[in-house]
């Protein structure tokens, strides 16, 4: 699509958006910025948007976004706590870093679970998109599991995730939510730097 009619398109998504969807879209941007802060509130926005899209997702086909989102509501919970009885001895969860080694194993398990369940939804569903849609669902799955542990390097693997997601939503006519998944990638690298600083002036 051209640059003026997606614009048009926009602009249409806009006046007809339901007003769960721009709750949900609200609320997926205060998740992210509260993130950023480590402020445990990003767990709660998480939560409700989190169940608005599960609908939203399953009404356009995009079965495996979401299943996705029923994941992600439990690890709302799972993150809530963590973040605050994470540590040894029940103290809040501080920021840590992955190996080379972890990395690697973690995106090998994520490329074969995207194979897999493609295979499965291309043949068995009417699933749009299924591979695509199969990578950003396993790899939210990791990543979302590693803001709950305050893994750095989640903000580095949310740019990949959300780069492909977005391509996903404009197939899907969510332009809206394809939207909201742009203003995340901003987020995202000032999210990195945050935690960054943080890491480095906490492990000095």
């Amino acid at each position: 699509m051209n640059e003026p009619g997606l614009l048009t398109a926009l602009v249409q998504a806009a006046r007809v958006m339901s007003a769960w969807e721009a709750a949900a879209v609200a609320l997926g941007i205060a998740y992210l910025l509260l993130a950023m802060r480590e402020s445990l509130w990003c767990w709660y926005a998480a939560f409700v948007s989190t169940a608005i899209f599960l609908v939203l997702f399953w009404d356009v086909g995009l079965l495996m976004e979401s299943a996705l989102q029923i994941y992600y509501l439990a690890m709302a919970v799972y993150g809530w706590w963590q973040w605050q009885h994470g540590n040894d001895g029940g103290a809040e969860l501080a920021i840590s870093r992955w190996g080379a080694r972890q990395h690697i194993a973690a995106l090998v398990c994520v490329l074969l679970a995207s194979a897999a369940s493609g295979v499965l939804l291309e043949r068995y569903t009417g699933a749009a998109l299924p591979y695509l849609d199969s990578f950003t669902t396993w790899g939210s799955v990791l990543t979302t599991w590693m803001v709950a542990r305050k893994i750095l390097e989640n903000w580095l693997y949310w740019l990949v995730i959300d780069s492909i997601s977005i391509y996903l939503y404009l197939d899907r006519a969510l332009y809206l939510t394809a939207l909201l998944f742009v203003a995340y990638l901003v987020i995202v690298v000032f999210g990195y730097r945050k935690w960054l600083l943080h890491f480095q002036a906490t492990s000095s």
